[in-house]
């Protein structure tokens, strides 16, 4: 599975006083099994991009392929590249409507015709996928769940459909830090587990520098940056301007720089950066 962009444009209002040009000539490559970042303000052409991923918005010029299909060719099938692609946009859980956890992860696989036992089987994968306890909480409501547990049933009915593709909209906006580390632990393990594309969508730069293996920042519809995190995170003036930071880690290592620490590498993470700092200080002690 790869997916390839080619000069993708897309105008929002075309022909009125409010014609908006999205996408200006977006082009990138992703490889199976890889997880992407895809930062950028408020605006900047995010998801109006990946909505073109999987036919939802059929862009003004350029292409797309998934797999080696051109998926904005006249005529191409998008029902099966559908079923192939997850995508949840922003607080999934608001979509959250059946009687019981199982029944709402079951909608998916139960819609393509699959027998009760090959549903069953599903339903249990991706609740564990996703970080559920299959016995206390399939036959629960799941509007009595607390918020990091109805957006972990969200994803879980898209684990269902078995994607190639997921892709995922700020998937830890709004909900508390132990929630947020759950769900980013959860891509981890999807990833692990199925080696699956994964794009995930993130204002949140330490989310990119603890999961991605390559980021693209997008800017006025256009990307800007594109590379390994520490490539993109070295850029630090640059993302500033764009009105994006630096990681955490990355930020308090660039300060403590200024003031005279001699810390050797990038490290991008907390984890990362509590070594870093140790190796320094042990060096700084060990000088004659």
């Amino acid at each position: 599975m790869s997916i390839r962009v080619e000069d993708l444009v897309y105008v929002y209002g075309e022909g009125t006083p409010y014609e908006t040009r999205a996408l200006d000539g977006v082009s990138m490559e992703i490889e199976d099994g890889e997880l992407i970042g895809l930062a950028g303000h408020t605006g900047s052409g995010k998801s109006t991009l990946v909505q073109h991923l999987n036919g939802i918005l059929r862009p003004k010029s350029g292409r797309v392929f998934v797999d080696g299909s051109e998926i904005t060719a006249r005529g191409a099938k998008l029902t099966g590249l559908r079923r192939r692609i997850g995508l949840l946009f922003q607080y999934p859980e608001y979509q959250l409507f059946e009687e019981t956890v199982y029944k709402d992860v079951a909608f998916g696989p139960s819609n393509l015709g699959l027998s009760e036992a090959e549903t069953d089987q599903r339903v249990r994968e991706a609740m564990f996928l996703a970080g559920l306890d299959f016995e206390s909480a399939a036959q629960r409501s799941p509007f009595e769940l607390s918020g990091g547990q109805k957006r972990k049933a969200a994803i879980a009915g898209v684990l269902a459909m078995r994607p190639d593709i997921l892709i995922l909209d700020e998937p830890t906006a709004g909900l508390d830090p132990k929630s947020q580390s759950d769900i980013l632990r959860m891509l981890g393990n999807i990833r692990k587990s199925r080696g699956i594309i994964i794009i995930l969508i993130s204002h949140n730069m330490d989310d990119m520098a603890r999961l991605a293996d390559r980021i693209f920042v997008m800017e006025k519809g256009r990307i800007e940056l594109s590379g390994p995190p520490e490539d993109v995170f070295s850029r630090g003036a640059e993302l500033r301007g764009m009105g994006l930071g630096l990681p955490e880690a990355a930020g308090m290592i660039d300060m403590m720089r200024d003031r005279g620490a001699e810390i050797e590498g990038r490290p991008l993470t907390l984890d990362a950066a509590e070594l870093a700092i140790d190796r320094y200080l042990r060096s700084k002690r060990a000088r004659p």
